[in-house]
């Protein structure tokens, strides 16, 4: 739809807001309102619009949120469906059970408290007394999902951290550390140890040079006055 026809179906609205207003069992139409506040929504959104712009419901925000909006909600009515479904089930092998008297030998499962509910709507509004009992025993024995979970194992001691670091271990290598890589070369035999190197000197750790010693031939009169 143009402007011209949006501007049309506006005005159609209006004159019949105005008709239902003179009618008491009309004029609290709520569907009548709701299309008049839709057209003029539509009138100002187009009026916005650059000239012979066309309404397209696909690049309209509202619409597409009420659309998200809509299907969200069925979702929800689809999973509430479901989730009926599989309480009635397991309401129906329950009963079973408790008529074969078997019910203790069942190990309870995630959803039974509504399961439980379903029974007790199933008896006119009385919970029953075994049902009650079998769950209550089940979570003191913390049987079924009632269980707790399993603790965390605690990392291996050779992959435990030195320090915050230098680990110990590597992913390839668990055993792997610093000392057992410069002794590995032990574990060959015949294999040459690795060179080591040559130690830096520096000036102040090179010996002192020898002190001279004085000539006595020196020291003597002749020799001065040769």
């Amino acid at each position: 739809m143009d402007a011209v026809a949006v501007a049309a179906a506006l005005d159609d609205a209006r004159f019949d807001a105005r008709q239902n207003s003179r009618f008491e069992d009309l004029a609290d139409d709520a569907r009548g309102r709701a299309e008049l506040a839709e057209w003029e929504r539509l009138d100002q959104l187009l009026a916005a619009a650059p000239a012979g712009a066309v309404y397209d419901p696909d690049a309209d925000p509202v619409v597409q949120e009420e659309l998200a909006a809509e299907a969200a909600a069925a979702a929800d009515r689809e999973a509430a469906l479901r989730e009926a479904a599989r309480v009635a089930a397991r309401a129906d092998e329950l009963q079973a059970l408790r008529e074969l008297h078997a019910l203790e030998q069942t190990e309870p499962a995630d959803g039974d408290e509504a399961v439980r509910d379903e029974l007790t709507r199933r008896a006119g509004g009385y919970a029953p007394a075994d049902v009650d009992a079998w769950l209550a025993h089940a979570l003191a024995a913390h049987r079924g999902h009632y269980a707790a979970p399993p603790p965390a194992k605690p990392p291996p001691a050779s992959c435990r951290l030195r320090s915050s670091r230098t680990p110990r271990c590597s992913p390839n290598s668990p055993a792997w550390s610093p000392a057992s890589a410069s002794t590995s070369w032990r574990s060959r035999p015949g294999s040459p140890p690795p060179n080591p190197k040559p130690p830096v000197t520096s000036p102040r750790s090179s010996p002192a040079p020898a002190p001279r010693t004085a000539d006595p031939a020196h020291n003597r009169p002749e020799a001065a006055s040769r």
